[in-house]
């Protein structure tokens, strides 16, 4: 008979419910030894929480995680509320004995970071950050190609993560715009995924330097909260925006590689462009999440006059995930992304199996994104050892 995994979600808005129909569709696309059950929904708004549970299919509600806690039917607790309290949330999840899954950023810094790293080693539960992109089949064939040496040295990784979805100046002060709770902005939010991704493909940082700017320092202050969004009336008072709008830095990889990374909330036409290029010394790759079924590869050992950028369609059977879907050439999305780095959570605790990113990777990206904090603070380059 399978056990049963008990799934607490904290949190209920657009990452709530993105994991909560990548937890949906997991058992319906991978096989686990174990039913996953979605068991509580905790938030702090009753009335909110209760529509968002019956929408997205939980049994029951909680709105005080500290109460939750204390249930001895749940397993698994998923946090998805703002940044400003991953820290506490999961440090006491895991003194409960619960295994954690967790949004990034992991904490508002690195030594709180550092603190989730310590709990999670000490009572020795599963975790894991939500770095979703890992988890796009076109980037896991780009690690494997590097792995297996396909563009021999990596010379160069530049990428970009750029929206528009904040450029009106009266878009409101969402909590997204307010260090206080989210830590940083398009660095923190947008960049991270980026620096994960780079150091997944390439390896470790060794040091960065950074600039980066607000566009707007005043916006009218949030009435309601409305998935990414929020509302404010024409006469709503203004508040500061207390984070970066577009952040740019370089750095250098321990193997030597060179990097560049741009994050901006301020780029028009862009929706939700995360892309990447790596330059090697035997070929390069690329990539553009607009079109996540794709990766880009020039082979340096093609024929001359036949030389150039191919796609490769990320849809074969052979390709990572894909088998779990549909037949070649029907694509995948964003969603599937939460599918995959659930298959790869659960997998780690059915089997009491290694995972990974762990909370170990996210302290890891945190530091990195310290470090160009610092950087852009002292206007000077730092190495990362020093954070």
């Amino acid at each position: 008979m399978k056990r049963t995994i008990n799934v607490a979600l904290i949190g209920y808005k657009f990452m709530g419910k993105a994991h909560s129909n990548g937890l949906k569709k997991l058992p319906m696309f991978f096989d686990l030894d174990a039913d996953i059950k979605m068991k509580v929904l905790c938030g702090r708004d009753p009335e909110w929480v209760k529509q968002s549970a019956a929408k997205f299919g939980w049994d029951d509600i909680e709105t005080n995680w500290v109460e939750m806690f204390k249930r001895s039917d749940i397993d698994v607790v998923d946090i998805t509320a703002p940044s400003n309290v991953h820290k506490e949330i999961a440090i006491a999840a895991m003194e409960s004995g619960k295994n954690v899954f967790c949004e990034k950023p992991l904490a508002l810094n690195v030594a709180d970071a550092r603190e989730m790293v310590a709990a999670a080693q000490k009572s020795g539960v599963k975790n894991q950050i939500g770095f979703n992109y890992r988890f796009v089949p076109a980037i896991c064939l780009a690690k494997k190609m590097i792995d297996d040496g396909v563009l021999g040295k990596i010379f160069h990784f530049r990428g970009v993560f750029l929206q528009d979805w904040i450029i009106d100046p009266n878009f409101p002060l969402v909590w997204r715009l307010d260090k206080s709770v989210a830590g940083s902005g398009s660095l923190g939010d947008l960049g991270a995924h980026v620096i994960d991704t780079a150091r997944f493909l390439v390896g470790d940082f060794k040091k960065v330097v950074g600039i980066e700017k607000t566009f707007v320092n005043k916006r009218p202050i949030v009435e309601k909260m409305i998935g990414l969004s929020g509302s404010a009336s024409a006469n709503s008072p203004m508040g500061d925006v207390t984070v970066d709008d577009a952040t740019l830095m370089m750095g250098e990889f321990e193997c030597g590689a060179l990097c560049s990374i741009e994050a901006s909330r301020f780029a028009n036409g862009h929706n939700n462009d995360m892309s990447f290029e790596i330059n090697g010394s035997k070929g390069s790759i690329r990539f553009s999440f607009e079109r996540m079924n794709e990766l880009e590869f020039y082979n340096n050992e093609d024929p001359n006059g036949l030389k150039g950028f191919r796609t490769i369609s990320v849809t074969e059977g052979n390709h990572p995930y894909i088998n779990a879907w549909w037949p070649a050439g029907h694509v995948i999305g964003y969603e599937h992304t939460f599918v995959h780095e659930f298959y790869e959570f659960f997998s780690s605790i059915i089997n009491d199996t290694p995972n990974s990113p762990d909370f170990v990777e996210g302290m890891k990206c945190s530091q990195v994104i310290e470090a160009i904090e610092t950087s852009i603070k002292n206007g000077c380059w730092i190495n990362i050892n020093e954070i």
